[in-house]
C-alpha cells in the first residue's frame, strides 16, 4: 500500500522539490526553446535569464523565481507545442512553489 501525503506550502514546504521540479521543468522549457523554428525574442533573453539564474555568483533570480515570473508565457509555449506534460509540471510548481 503507497502512502500519499498531501502538499501545501502554506503549512510547509516538507516534501514538495520545488528546486527539483523547477530544473525538470527548465529541460522541458528548452526543449522547444532551444528549437530555432520555435523561438523568438523573448526566450532568447529568457535563456540568458536562464544561464545568470544558474551562476550563482551572481546572485541573480534563480530558476524558480523566473518561472514563477512568466507561468502564463510558458504555460503558452507548452499549449502551442502541445506539451502535456510540461504543462502539468508547470501547474504543479505553480500551486505547490510560486
Amino acid at each position: 500500500m503507497s502512502e500519499h501525503t498531501d502538499t501545501d506550502r502554506y503549512k510547509t514546504f516538507e516534501g514538495i522539490d520545488c528546486v527539483g521540479n523547477s530544473l525538470r521543468l527548465v529541460a522541458a522549457i528548452r526543449s522547444h526553446i532551444d528549437d530555432p523554428t520555435k523561438t523568438n525574442a523573448f526566450w532568447e533573453v529568457f535563456k540568458v535569464k536562464l544561464a545568470e539564474a544558474a551562476d550563482q555568483e551572481r546572485h541573480a533570480p534563480d530558476e524558480l523565481r523566473l518561472i514563477c515570473s512568466y507561468v502564463y508565457l510558458i504555460e503558452e509555449l507548452f499549449e502551442r507545442y502541445g506539451d502535456a506534460a510540461g504543462l502539468a509540471l508547470l501547474r504543479q510548481i505553480e500551486e505547490e512553489c510560486c
